[in-house]
């Protein structure tokens, strides 16, 4: 086991350093008219695209499906006849103004894109490999019956029991089995994306979480099932709560402020899973660009030995960035599940207890 975590530290080190200095070259092969621009390597590294970077290479990319609809009609074809600026049939990708690394017509106009772009290939990638993990304990109670599973297989019941025994089931109690699934879905489906996106290579690598559209569709999720499935207490406590009348008439201030309560939890969902692992990506991206920053400035030898700073900086942020990976899939998953419980309460009745 020892052996496999070095050779796994070994091989994140290696790939650090050759993505550093394979950036660093490249750019000083350019000449003094192409310099770094932090910004826009971070922002190109943390972006959508229509390929799949190859490792350590910023002029090959996996193709992917480019689905575009016009006045012309439907258009498909792969993203690679538009790389390098190149045209066809009609399209191109804008290298500037407001759609810049869009499709577009040659015209400049925006057509209707339903392309599958990296970030839209990695959720379908994340969310197959949620069902294989679910089938996989499926299969082995299905051939082994209430034998003790082993392997990744015990490890992923282990989770399921910690999320649902210790979080969902005392918070939820008799509904918990009810929605359970979505839960664990929820979390799994979070943690999986959290994890791809720490892998540099195919099939990761896409920053999935932390794109806000991601989230926010997530947060959307729980909003729906929170208010959809809510009791008539639950909405009585809204639009008329517990509270002295000159609170709710003629100005309805505590409804008011109720109201804005069930929009801003789904908020507070999107937005703290979307900055946890943005931040992540981009203290990991800026460690790695120092090695080309003081390359570029002061020379190879400056940047060898910004190098083995930035490295092992790296490599650290990214051991935390796995912790909060797991961290930031379960606090999502705890907090809707208060929400959704908050969404259950029952009318309380007032028991008279006769003294005599």
């Amino acid at each position: 086991m020892k052996k496999v975590i070095t050779a796994i530290v070994a091989l994140v080190i290696v790939a650090l350093m050759a993505f550093g200095y394979m950036n660093a070259s490249h750019h000083s092969a350019e000449g003094h008219e192409s310099k770094l621009n932090p910004k826009e390597v971070i922002f190109e590294h943390l972006g959508d695209a229509y390929g799949w970077e190859i490792p350590f290479s910023h002029h090959y990319r996996i193709p992917l499906p480019i689905i575009v609809h016009d006045n012309q009609g439907w258009h498909c074809f792969l993203s690679s006849r538009l790389a390098d600026g190149k045209e066809y049939d009609g399209f191109k990708i804008a290298t500037e103004g407001e759609y810049k690394g869009k499709v577009v017509s040659v015209d400049g106009t925006r057509p209707l894109d339903f392309s599958i772009t990296k970030n839209a290939f990695g959720i379908f990638i994340a969310a197959v490999l949620v069902i294989l993990m679910v089938f996989s304990i499926r299969r082995w109670y299905k051939k082994h019956g209430m034998k003790a599973p082993r392997k990744g297989t015990a490890m992923l019941e282990l989770i399921v029991d910690f999320v649902y025994t210790d979080t969902i089931r005392p918070i939820m109690g008799r509904e918990a089995p009810k929605y359970a699934p979505y839960l664990l879905t929820v979390f799994f489906f979070i943690l999986t994306m959290n994890l791809l996106g720490l892998i540099v290579i195919f099939p990761g690598g896409a920053n999935l979480t932390g794109n806000l559209a991601v989230t926010m569709v997530l947060a959307v999720c729980t909003f729906l099932v929170t208010n959809l499935t809510g009791t008539k207490e639950y909405w009585k406590e809204i639009f008329w709560p517990d509270v002295p009348v000159a609170l709710k008439c003629p100005v309805p201030m505590m409804p008011l402020i109720e109201f804005l309560g069930i929009l801003t939890k789904p908020l507070a969902l999107m937005v703290r899973l979307f900055a946890n692992m943005l931040g992540g990506h981009m203290v990991v991206l800026v460690l790695v660009l120092l090695i080309m920053i003081f390359t570029e400035m002061f020379g190879a030898a400056v940047g060898a030995g910004t190098a083995v700073i930035s490295v092992l900086l790296s490599l650290f942020m990214l051991l935390l960035d796995t912790l909060i990976s797991f961290i930031q899939a379960f606090v999502f998953t705890l907090l809707s599940t208060i929400f959704i419980s908050m969404a259950h309460v029952k009318h309380h009745v007032k028991v008279e207890v006769n003294k005599e």
